[in-house]
């Protein structure tokens, strides 16, 4: 089961992923990255701290927004991995082409030096 909630800061959005991203949801993280690019939202983080298990249909949502994050010159920050998930990303070589930090205090530092 996956929830999603997303919360407006100042200068940016948090969508916050609670539970499991598999290929039975999966297109609900796809349709709410989707919404919110198509709002014009140039600073994304997603608070995955209570993110438990991601399957390669939840990475592949991730990644086949890579290129539109760049084009349109937005920032997308994940942060709060546990180590398992962690792990995903890395055997993966994710985390070199995304965005990674460990806390919300350095997402948002992130996005100040950007």
């Amino acid at each position: 089961m996956l929830t999603i909630n997303k919360t407006g800061e100042e200068g940016y959005l948090i969508i916050s992923l609670e539970g499991e991203v598999d290929a039975s949801n999966s297109v609900e993280l796809d349709e709410v990255i989707q919404e919110v690019i198509n709002e014009d939202i140039k600073n994304i983080l997603v608070n995955a701290h209570e993110l438990q298990y991601i399957s390669s249909a939840g990475l592949g949502v991730f990644m086949s927004y890579l290129e539109d994050f760049k084009e349109k010159n937005i920032q997308f920050i994940i942060y709060g991995l546990n180590e398992k998930v962690m792990n995903v990303f890395h055997i993966l070589g994710l985390d070199q082409l995304m965005n990674i930090k460990d806390t919300r205090e350095a997402a948002e530092k992130s996005l100040h030096e950007a």
